[in-house]
């Protein structure tokens, strides 16, 4: 699994039958500072993910898995996950908006 933050959407009227009803978002790789890390790619969507969020994305056979379809569905990435909190070494960071605005926390 990788942590990444959600950059933008993909809209594709056309697309594999595999992939049909599958949300598509761009997701950029990050180190657990929230520092990006490598390429952005494309990821389906299984949790309702939104821009600006950090989520927990699997690939390769683990990803094929966490779609509930067909082993040979053609998909490389998927979004598993949306991330709360990353905590290391003694630090804790709010990574999810609602939280950094103050919004949400319990009180």
């Amino acid at each position: 699994m990788r942590l990444a933050k959600v950059i933008g959407n993909v809209w594709a009227t056309r697309k594999e039958e595999g992939l049909t009803g599958l949300k598509l978002l761009i997701v950029q790789p990050i180190d657990v500072d929230g520092t990006p890390s490598g390429s952005s790619l494309v990821a389906g969507d299984r949790v309702g993910a939104g821009i600006g969020e950090t989520v927990l994305v699997v690939g390769g056979s683990s990803a094929r898995k966490a779609t509930d379809r067909p082993d040979n569905t053609p998909i490389d990435a998927v979004i598993v996950a949306i991330v709360d909190t990353v905590e290391w070494e003694k630090a804790m960071r709010q990574t999810h908006p609602e939280d950094a605005a103050g919004r949400g926390a319990a009180e």
